[in-house]
């Protein structure tokens, strides 16, 4: 299950600084290194021009400092620093012990500054959206389309993708149509009076929910149908759409409350 990041992080308090090769992945430390590296030397300059460049308010240079102590800033679990509407809902925190160790083989988060990352692996709280482009390296999507999907294709094996990205980090990589079959990618829509849309709170919210469930209940569907009918016996109302070139997209249908 492929998550995106959040914006909202966790900074710890204590722990060990970042060690790029000993992060899940391996494959990925070059284009690590070129991300933090690129990130790092953008806020050691002029503060205010960092903050412009990462979309940041004049009154949050805080932020761009925690992008210049990358390398020596305090890390821990990624599954303890993400934070925001989806993992609030996932809570990860209290995930029953069989969950937990589900968690770590079949969750992965989508990172602008670490490409894919673990629940277990150790990262500091940085401050770097998906849509960015540094000096020096140009769009941080662009780096990793480059190198992210031998990693992920690797994390899936022979299972089932079940992509939960934004569309900001869907662009980091796009399955081929051969790998396009074994991917769902799930879209929740919001039913207010009979008409359907995405809001963006609850889209967060259930698809954290949705991880939940399933690590909870232990199912490993191995084909789209299979997930839609995990997921309805979870209780959900799922809608299976036709094949796409990004996998096949299930609608999860949420009732206004």
């Amino acid at each position: 299950m492929l998550l995106p990041p959040s914006e909202g992080k966790t900074a710890p308090r204590r722990g060990k600084p970042l060690d790029l090769g000993s992060l899940s992945s391996p494959s990925l430390t070059p284009a690590r290194e070129r991300v933090v590296d690129a990130l790092v030397a953008l806020c050691e300059g002029d503060p205010e021009a960092a903050a412009r460049t990462l979309d940041v308010g004049s009154t949050q240079l805080d932020l761009v400092d925690l992008d210049r102590r990358l390398r020596e800033s305090p890390t821990a679990r990624a599954d303890q620093v993400y934070a925001g509407v989806v993992y609030d809902a996932l809570d990860a925190a209290t995930l029953s012990p069989a969950a937990r160790r589900r968690a770590a083989t079949r969750l992965a988060v989508v990172s602008s500054v670490f490409g894919l990352v673990r629940p277990a692996d150790r990262i500091p709280a940085y401050r770097l959206s998906g849509g960015t482009s540094l000096p020096g390296l140009g769009p941080v999507a662009g780096v990793w389309r480059e190198a992210l999907g031998p990693a992920v294709l690797d994390a899936v094996g022979d299972g089932l993708l079940v992509d939960l990205r934004s569309s900001t980090y869907a662009a980091f990589w796009r399955p081929s149509p051969e790998e396009a079959r074994r991917v769902a990618t799930v879209r929740v829509l919001h039913e207010v009076d009979g008409v359907r849309k995405v809001v963006s709170h609850f889209n967060k919210a259930t698809k954290g929910r949705l991880v939940r469930g399933l690590l909870e209940d232990g199912a490993n569907p191995r084909t789209p149908a299979r997930l839609a009918e995990a997921l309805h016996d979870l209780g959900w109302t799922v809608e299976v759409g036709d094949p796409g070139p990004q996998g096949t997209r299930l609608d999860v249908v949420v009732a206004a409350l």
